[in-house]
């Protein structure tokens, strides 16, 4: 949407704007959220389920998955991130519509052997600092491990001789770019993440010559950025992970057997920002996946995301405590803030804080004209839930819903701080 239409825009415009072919999962009638058959407002309070909470409906995950896959070449397989959202229930929910997941951290990893263990070959884990049990739990059930560094290798090593058990390696490649357009940037220039991408020829030739080795090297991971809406960049960053990935196993007369590009797709958080069009990136997917195969035959070649699928399947709701006016501004103080969601106070890596998507859930219909800043129950001036946000007119006991909640929402955010309750987390029924 345009600045003017954002200004006279519905809560429904918002919603459909913002998340696109998902909106069409969330159950509304007569201008209000569904749970079931029933207001969702209502719900909560028939129920006793108090505010802040988390509302997620499965039904948006599933519409999300069909449009990637509908653009995705039958041989460029779809894993999840589990670190967007690491619930149970949705970890479950995607075990059933995806070939993979990959992991941040131990926690994750014992998540995948308990729901989804079918899928324990297909698991991967990335990041710096891993630690020995997270190595060993990974050799142990087989997940292939993403080495940082040089001296990770030599840990996977020796843990995996202690084992006697070989280990699943791929290596993440530092690359020499960086890919406009990425919120945070995870590769290119000097960084904790992977391997510089020159030394990664030295790596693989001390692998070969290696006569004990109790690494399988079974190819690389390159994953360069996030939240990235501009297909034109995002096709190009593949393009050049492609290249870099080609040259280096050229270099040194090596054949993966497993790529795994990253993902980075991202979503509208802003109703003045456009949606990446899947359409204009499905060229390069399928020019990347080509390659791969022309080159390798047989290679596994993945596709990490997670914000992208499950970010439309959440909404965060909170509850109008006060109303105030001070020195011109009219304040809706709320019973949820920073400590259940972070990323929307504009503290989770934002550079400058942008409002977030925020409906009224009992009127969908009503065009939002009044400004109001927004704050959090917590004594700090970081709890920022909005500024100057167009909605309509709202009352004390009023619930407001924030979209877009469904990835780095409550298991991001510092739910300890100020000891305020805990935030609930509930699933809308289909």
């Amino acid at each position: 949407m345009n600045n003017q239409a954002a200004q006279s825009a519905t809560g429904l415009d918002v919603l459909h704007h913002c998340l696109g072919p998902a909106a069409s999962a969330w159950p509304q009638a007569n201008g209000r959220l569904l749970h079931g058959s029933e207001p969702l407002g209502d719900w909560l309070k028939r129920s006793g389920q108090s505010t802040p909470a988390y509302v997620y409906h499965l039904a948006a995950i599933d519409q999300q998955v069909a449009v990637v896959r509908a653009v995705l070449p039958s041989n460029l397989h779809l894993h999840y991130a589990i670190k967007a959202n690491p619930n149970q229930r949705i970890i479950q929910h995607l075990s059933r519509q995806i070939d993979g997941f990959d992991c941040a951290s131990l926690a994750e990893m014992q998540q995948i052997i308990a729901i989804a263990p079918d899928k324990a070959a297909q698991a991967s884990i990335a990041g710096p600092a891993k630690s020995d049990d997270e190595l060993a739990f990974a050799i142990s059930h087989g997940i292939l491990i993403n080495a940082e560094s040089a001296n990770e290798l030599r840990r996977i090593q020796a843990l995996a001789a202690q084992k006697k058990q070989r280990a699943r390696v791929a290596l993440r490649i530092n690359p020499p770019f960086e890919v406009k357009g990425s919120g945070m940037k995870m590769g290119g220039g000097a960084r904790p993440f992977g391997i510089d991408s020159e030394d990664i020829p030295t790596l693989i030739r001390q692998w070969q010559a290696e006569t004990s080795s109790w690494i399988d090297l079974e190819g690389f991971h390159l994953y360069t950025g996030s939240q990235n809406r501009d297909a034109t960049a995002l096709g190009a960053g593949f393009r050049a992970a492609m290249d870099l990935i080609i040259e280096l196993s050229q270099a040194c007369d090596f054949t993966p057997r497993h790529l795994n590009l990253g993902g980075g797709f991202g979503v509208v958080y802003h109703p003045q920002d456009a949606p990446l069009d899947l359409a204009a990136l499905q060229p390069a997917l399928l020019e990347v996946s080509a390659t791969a195969q022309t080159h390798w035959p047989g290679v596994r070649l993945n596709l990490e995301l997670g914000r992208y699928l499950v970010a439309g399947a959440g909404i965060y709701l909170t509850r109008i405590v006060d109303k105030k006016t001070s020195r011109g501004k009219t304040y809706l103080l709320c019973d949820g803030g920073m400590h259940h969601h972070l990323a929307l106070s504009g503290n989770l890596g934002q550079i400058l804080r942008r409002n977030w998507p925020i409906i009224a859930i009992d009127q969908l219909n009503a065009p939002c004209t009044h400004p109001f800043d927004l704050a959090g129950p917590l004594c700090t001036p970081l709890d920022v839930l909005g500024q100057n946000q167009e909605l309509p007119e709202l009352a004390v006991s009023d619930v407001i819903g924030v979209l877009q909640s469904g990835a780095y929402g409550l298991s991001a955010s510092p739910n300890g701080f100020l000891s305020h309750p805990a935030c609930g987390e509930y699933f809308l029924r289909d």
